[in-house]
């Protein structure tokens, strides 16, 4: 799978981007209400975990519906539109004490997106968010003349593998 002007990036190079950035945009439903909203994630592999209440919309939504969409923009150049990853994926809510998420607290690899008190709240909860094997990119593993030049043809869709 590649773009119409035949570039495709390769699967690493978008698994350096999600393990790279820290902010993306996560969609979630309930019923035929979408709810999309700015979350600060931390990737262990493609995997992402994002630390909120279980009261939350977001987390409600999930409880009901567990089907998420998220992107991950990428600004690299000014005078360029932002780069972007963008998968369909589920999501699980976690305890803080679930063995996968107490593991991670304790090696520290969940400290960007729980040093602001997180764990003191009492209903604090962890999203884990599994990626479809079909990723989308813009601008990812693309010439920027390319994108530049012909916007269009600066996507491409390929397989992440599994996670």
């Amino acid at each position: 799978m590649g773009t119409s002007a035949g570039q495709t990036p390769a699967p690493a190079s978008v698994r350096r981007a999600i393990a790279r950035h820290s902010f993306c945009t996560l969609a979630t439903s309930s019923g035929s209400r979408p709810h999309c909203v700015g979350v600060l994630y931390r990737a262990v592999g493609v995997v992402l975990y994002v630390s909120t209440s279980g009261s939350s919309k977001k987390a409600r939504n999930i409880g009901g519906n567990p089907r998420v969409a998220v992107c991950i923009p990428i600004h690299r150049y000014p005078m360029a539109p932002p780069f972007l990853v963008q998968f369909g994926g589920t999501a699980e809510i976690l305890s803080a004490q679930q063995p996968t998420i107490a593991e991670l607290l304790e090696s520290r690899q969940l400290k960007k997106i729980t040093a602001h008190g997180e764990l003191d709240d009492p209903d604090a909860c962890f999203l884990r968010i599994t990626p479809d094997r079909t990723v989308h990119t813009y601008g990812i593993g693309i010439p920027l003349r390319t994108v530049l030049r012909d916007p269009i043809h600066a996507s491409a869709t390929f397989d992440l593998g599994a996670p």
